[in-house]
């Protein structure tokens, strides 16, 4: 699962004014956008997400600053750097992911795929991975 959890450019649009970023649900990232919510103001050592979820995908992009992801999907765990307005990470669903590293000025853009539900939000990490062998037990063994 971590393969799929991958970086996007978005094409740059702009001149002597300045740059315009273009994102479009179902073009430039994967899904229908159908929530949009955004973190600012985390410390440096503030650890944000800390969750995974079972229908949401999400596109992350720290649209001011930086912070770095680290994604997990119970068996391996990659970092991402965000650190350009025209980059953004996306994540499948079922992939744990910790937001942390949080410049004084990042404001780090989330789009879901899902409105939400706090139903579907696995918050405790020890459950995610029961949860993920499970998964692959019933796939492996049909």
């Amino acid at each position: 699962m971590i393969e799929q959890c991958k970086l996007i450019e978005f094409p740059q649009n702009g001149d002597e004014r300045g740059h315009l970023v273009v994102v479009e649900g179902n073009q430039d990232i994967p899904f229908a956008i159908q929530r949009v919510f955004y973190i600012y103001g985390s410390d440096a050592d503030v650890i944000r997400g800390r969750h995974a979820n079972y229908r949401s995908e999400f596109v992350l992009i720290n649209v001011a600053g930086t912070s770095k992801v680290k994604v997990d999907d119970g068996a391996n765990q990659k970092v991402f750097h965000l650190d350009r307005p025209h980059i953004g990470i996306y994540l499948p669903k079922l992939i744990w992911k910790d937001m942390y590293a949080f410049s004084s000025d990042s404001v780090l853009l989330c789009l879901a795929s899902e409105h939400y539900d706090a139903e579907e939000y696995i918050r405790d990490y020890n459950t995610y991975i029961r949860i993920i062998r499970d998964r692959e037990a019933l796939i492996g063994n049909p």
